[in-house]
């Protein structure tokens, strides 16, 4: 089976090595130009597979490409572009496509950052049929992980959805192979669909319960960072720990810097911050950010 792989950072890289690893026959490498592609490009040209780096996956030479290449299978691992109709006409067997997610909740660019904003104790990743839509596709297998209750964006992404992605996308290509791979439509009743995770949505309502303030934090770290304001400047918070209720106080309040760390109130709760960026943009322990800034006890964020 003829296989095309576009992607992209360390996941595209991953991926392309694990379907190398198991003898599968890739025709070409669609990657973006610069660092983001610099990895999977590498592997390819070591390997000696065709690279392709187009501005866009529908300019008019990736068609021309596909139509050369006539792959099989093409598989999408992390790519950030929406595959235009003609392209996935091209590959005989389809197109499939990992999504961080357990769709249909989720759809977006920002799947992992929403699940933990939102408070969910389980997630998973999606191996789907791309179509014309976004995460629309059928699906062909699942997986569930758990989300811990102190579980960032960047944790849960490396430590489960980024290796777990990688062991699926190549189970999912065998079960292509072997034509024992589902088409299950997505219930579009239980679809959810929540835009990208930048500074419209990242900024901390300090008047919010304490719970949201917390997973905010969480499903902002390690992009973009929650933000809020100390002395009119932005600040963004990481690394929130040891979650625990407490007796009502003002939320954003300081409440002790030691231990590399700024514990903070959030109204009915108090948590841990291990770290901080302020404008400088140096991401320092809270330690080191109080005492670069001189922040103490009693001065509160959001004020």
């Amino acid at each position: 089976m003829k296989i095309i792989v576009a992607g992209q950072g360390p996941f595209g890289e991953k991926v392309l090595e694990g379907l190398l690893r198991k003898g599968e026959k890739i025709q070409g490498v669609f990657c973006p130009r610069g660092r983001p592609g610099e990895a999977i490009k590498t592997l390819a040209a070591d390997s000696k597979i065709s690279v392709f780096q187009p501005k866009r996956m529908k300019d008019p030479e990736v068609r021309e490409a596909y139509l050369t290449l006539a792959p099989d299978l093409v598989v999408l691992a992390f790519v950030t572009d929406i595959l235009p109709k003609d392209l996935l006409d091209i590959p005989g067997q389809g197109t499939i496509c990992y999504h961080p997610s357990l769709l249909p909740k989720h759809r977006g660019a920002s799947s992992i950052n929403w699940a933990i904003i939102q408070g969910e104790t389980k997630t998973g990743l999606t191996i789907l049929w791309a179509d014309a839509g976004i995460d629309t596709g059928p699906i062909l297998l699942q997986r569930e992980v758990v989300i811990e209750p102190e579980e960032t964006t960047g944790s849960l992404y490396f430590n489960k959805l980024f290796p777990q992605g990688v062991e699926a996308v190549a189970e999912a290509v065998e079960m292509v192979k072997k034509g024992r791979a589902p088409k299950i439509p997505q219930d579009e009743s239980l679809a959810t669909y929540e835009p990208p995770c930048d500074d419209r949505v990242a900024g901390i309502d300090w008047a919010k319960p304490s719970r949201k303030i917390f997973n905010l934090i969480r499903g902002c770290d390690p992009q973009p960072g929650a933000h809020t304001t100390l002395r009119g400047q932005k600040v963004r918070l990481y690394q929130p720990a040891a979650f625990q209720t407490a007796e009502p106080g003002i939320s954003g309040e300081i409440l002790s810097v030691r231990e590399k760390a700024l514990t903070v109130c959030l109204g009915e709760a108090v948590c841990v911050i291990k770290k901080v960026r302020g404008e400088d943009g140096k991401k320092l322990d809270g330690q080191e950010f109080a005492e670069q800034v001189g922040l103490q006890k009693g001065m509160c964020f959001g004020s």
